[in-house]
């Protein structure tokens, strides 16, 4: 038949297309899910980090208290668009950054870094947890250009009863700090252009950028070399990979979270203080990045729990939707 071979490249023209960007989709489609599960635990987290409170109970108990549940999903628009689009757009950078240093070292040295780590029964090496580390450093940094806003805006939303709340000496403080209560994503956000001007989306910038850049090294060799170690010592269990990934998952979010909270306390802090400024108006330093010191862990122990579920639920969903979208072209024709 004539038009039979038009009716196949028609049903298989979709499954290509969605084939070749089977990473975005795989990562867009698991941040959604995700996201939405674990987000109030990210909004206790926040509060942890920028309020005093006796413990975490003490401030789900404050917060169902003052703002009822709806308080635990304030800000939840600006994280489930921008993490979905943060996410599938670092993952499209670690991928081709992981290529290229994988390219590079082979070409140098002869080692097939993809070929060693897809081999069962292999350990991590030097080269495969440097050329990890490398790419999510790489795809760290270049994020934050993106993320930086849209995790101010969701910071402000989620501490802005709070802010609201606190005393200051300076009326015009306390102006600024009431308008950010009780606001929408999109009214959050135009609010800090209006006292801040379009540079103050990006306000602890250099904080962000330590951050991203150091977690997402972090977390991607932690992800891609415990996956490695998890299917090594599982050997031939048929489950051992989906095993390896949930494992894998958890711990480097627990890993990566743990080494770079500090600095992520001090940028949440520094970001706070920002808000009760206008433009123009001299902004309190950050504090001090100071690793092992106690009140900069405010909050750690929800944040790891977050962090491990975020993970484990995040890796799995993107590794079954991965091989779903890879198997599309094996499926038989109807």
């Amino acid at each position: 038949m004539p038009h039979s071979g038009g009716r196949d490249r028609e049903r298989e023209w979709p499954n290509a297309l969605i084939k070749r960007y089977r990473i975005e989709v795989a990562a867009s489609t698991s941040s959604v899910f995700s996201t939405l599960a674990a987000f109030p635990l990210d909004s206790v987290k926040t509060r942890m980090q920028t309020y005093q409170y006796r413990g975490f109970l003490d401030c789900v108990k404050h917060t169902y208290r003052t703002e009822a549940l709806a308080g635990f999903f304030r800000g939840v628009t600006a994280p489930m668009a921008s993490i979905t689009l943060v996410r599938t757009v670092s993952f499209s950078i670690y991928r081709r950054a992981k290529h290229a240093y994988s390219g590079w070292i082979k070409k140098n040295t002869g080692f097939d870094i993809h070929r060693h780590a897809n081999t069962p029964g292999t350990y991590p090496t030097f080269y495969s947890v440097a050329c990890f580390g490398a790419a999510g450093a790489t795809a760290g940094s270049a994020i934050t250009f993106l993320a930086c806003p849209f995790e101010l805006t969701k910071l402000s939303a989620q501490v802005s009863v709070l802010l609201a709340e606190r005393t200051t000496d300076c009326k015009r403080s306390r102006e600024v700090a009431k308008s950010y209560q009780n606001k929408g994503t999109l009214k959050t956000m135009a609010n800090i252009i209006k006292h801040r001007g379009v540079l103050g989306l990006y306000t602890g910038f250099q904080l962000h950028l330590l951050r991203d850049t150091l977690g997402t090294a972090i977390y991607f060799m932690v992800y891609e070399s415990g996956k490695q170690l998890g299917t090594t010592f599982a050997g031939d269990s048929p489950n051992s990979n989906k095993l390896a990934v949930v494992a894998a998952g958890g711990l480097c979010g627990l890993v990566s979270w743990a080494m770079i909270y500090p600095i992520d306390s001090a940028k949440s802090i520094y970001q706070r203080n920002a808000l009760l400024y206008s433009r123009g108006e001299k902004v309190e330093p950050a504090p001090k990045i100071e690793f092992f010191k106690r009140h900069m862990y405010r909050g750690l122990g929800v944040s790891m729990i977050r962090s491990c579920a975020v993970n484990a639920i995040f890796f799995s969903s993107f590794e079954i939707i991965k091989k779903r979208i890879k198997s599309l072209d094996d499926e038989p024709k109807a």
